[in-house]
């Protein structure tokens, strides 16, 4: 039971941290194609998270984001990458690389949790986050 903690607060740091990344580029996009695909890529993180916290709760524990030093460094990185190509092809770009880095971090966490006594119900959500974020990388491929 107590990788469930590690496993749960992981997934919440995770979809927090691509929430943010959308938020950070939604003011940048002026395509309503794109920017409907990026509304529904955020609530989608938003019930992710809210899942986490939702299971985590019982546990007596409160999930938190990643640090405000981290979440600065991600959103100057956002900056300096669309200050000279905010195209919505280089957007894209961005959250397909966002989101394979979470598809590859969540999968050893779920590897690394299976049958260590981590419960059915917070591995399923850890493989829905890595099914979201490959549905993520195939929507932002239609628009490279």
């Amino acid at each position: 039971m107590e990788k469930t903690p590690e496993l749960l607060c992981y997934i919440y740091k995770n979809v927090k941290m691509g929430s943010d990344a959308i938020i950070d580029l939604l003011p940048k996009v002026d395509d309503s194609s794109f920017r409907s695909a990026l509304t529904n890529q955020l609530s989608g993180y938003e019930k992710i998270a809210d899942e986490a916290e939702k299971q985590l709760t019982p546990l007596g524990i409160k999930p938190k984001e990643e640090p405000v030093m981290k979440r600065a460094m991600a959103k100057l990185g956002i900056t300096m990458n669309t200050m000279t190509d905010a195209s919505v092809g280089h957007m894209a770009e961005m959250l397909i690389k966002g989101s394979t880095m979470g598809i590859t971090d969540m999968t050893k966490y779920v590897r690394e949790f299976e049958g260590q006594g981590c419960p059915e119900q917070a591995l399923k959500l850890g493989r829905e986050l890595i099914t979201f974020e490959q549905e993520n990388v195939e929507k932002m491929k239609t628009f490279l």
